[in-house]
């Protein structure tokens, strides 16, 4: 029965999780922030190396596991901010070498489709009055993936996780904290964005959805010209929620069509936003399908995801060792079907 430890960098959060069997014992994050403008990488990096020891000894203490008990490392080496990407891969790097236990690359985006097969657990606890069919979590599911530089519709095809649809400009998450910079909200704009959105009320926006690809450049540039003209920004928070997260319904809908699955699971940070979380479930309640979404310390970005999709690795023998270590890398570009699924 193997332990394996996640670290989590590809951006602004430095978490680490730590899964024993498939149960998380333990997920501590720590995030990056700034009152005015976005993410600056070499900052996010420098945070990272400040903090990682102390996230380190956090996690191993909420688990109650001592280090030398760590079985494998893995952590996320694609996709993300190179300099976030590289300070991570430098941490996992030392602590697999002194501890001797092998290392284990994983994908992001790929981890947040995995973590769904636990949808409903939250640290390995069984959270009162769910049902069995709940705790087991989604088993082939679309997944919607909504986080600040990706947006993908992700299923499972022919040994890879294929996107049937993705943002053709920015990612929906990035969108709105540029939105919320420009209308001086700070940075994370998605929760602040949120709160306006429950005071105001409906103006139209651009409505920019090809197939399943959708794009918001448009409509960011029309929400700017909007506020200029001096529309309140409760209102044109509401609109950007109801717009957008329409397109991403509708392109969610046309992928379960288009596959024939019966599962739609939410996943990444935007996905905490509980407007989201509603529209999906009317979806899916009116074409009889079943609705996932993780617990929020699940959602955002985590270790305990890393760990958990680096143990099913590790179990089918997807780990890199010795001397090969030295030549693992990070890959800031890699999509989510470039990756090969041979652990299922």
């Amino acid at each position: 029965m193997a332990i394996i430890l996640g670290i989590e960098s590809t951006a602004h959060t430095f978490g680490i999780g730590i899964v024993k069997n498939g149960k998380i014992l333990s997920n501590v994050r720590e995030m990056y922030t700034t009152e005015t403008g976005g993410i600056i990488p070499m900052e996010s990096a420098k945070h990272h190396k400040e903090i990682e020891e102390d996230v380190w000894r956090m996690a191993l203490d909420e688990a109650n596991v001592d280090e030398k008990e760590i079985n494998g490392i893995a952590f996320s080496n694609a996709p993300g901010l190179a300099p976030c990407l590289i300070e991570g891969m430098k941490f996992a790097k030392k602590k697999s070498k002194e501890l001797g236990v092998c290392l284990i690359p994983v994908n992001h985006c790929v981890a947040h489709l995995e973590i769904g097969k636990i949808t409903g657990a939250r640290h390995g606890r069984t959270p009162k009055n769910s049902s069995e069919e709940f705790l087991q979590g989604a088993k082939d599911p679309v997944l919607l993936y909504a986080s600040g530089a990706n947006t993908q519709i992700i299923a499972y095809s022919a040994g890879k996780y294929r996107v049937f649809g993705e943002t053709l400009d920015i990612g929906v998450g990035n969108f709105i904290d540029n939105f919320a910079r420009f209308i001086g909200q700070g940075f994370p704009g998605g929760p602040k964005i949120q709160e306006l959105a429950k005071a105001g009320k409906y103006i139209e926006l651009p409505y920019s959805i090809k197939g399943m690809d959708v794009s918001f450049s448009g409509i960011l540039t029309n929400l700017k010209q909007k506020f200029e003209k001096g529309e309140k920004i409760e209102d044109l928070s509401f609109s950007l929620q109801e717009t957008v997260f329409a397109m991403l319904v509708e392109a969610s809908e046309r992928a379960l069509a288009h596959t024939g699955k019966k599962e739609l699971l939410l996943g990444g940070g935007v996905g905490c936003n509980t407007r989201l979380q509603e529209m999906c479930k009317i979806m899916c309640k009116e074409r009889g399908c079943k609705f996932f979404v993780p617990s929020r310390d699940l959602l955002v970005d985590n270790g305990a995801m890393i760990a958990y999709l680096g143990e099913i690795m590790f179990k089918k023998g997807i780990k890199v060792e010795g001397k090969d270590i030295d030549n693992v890398d990070i890959n800031p570009r890699e999509r989510t079907d470039d990756v090969k699924v041979t652990w299922r």
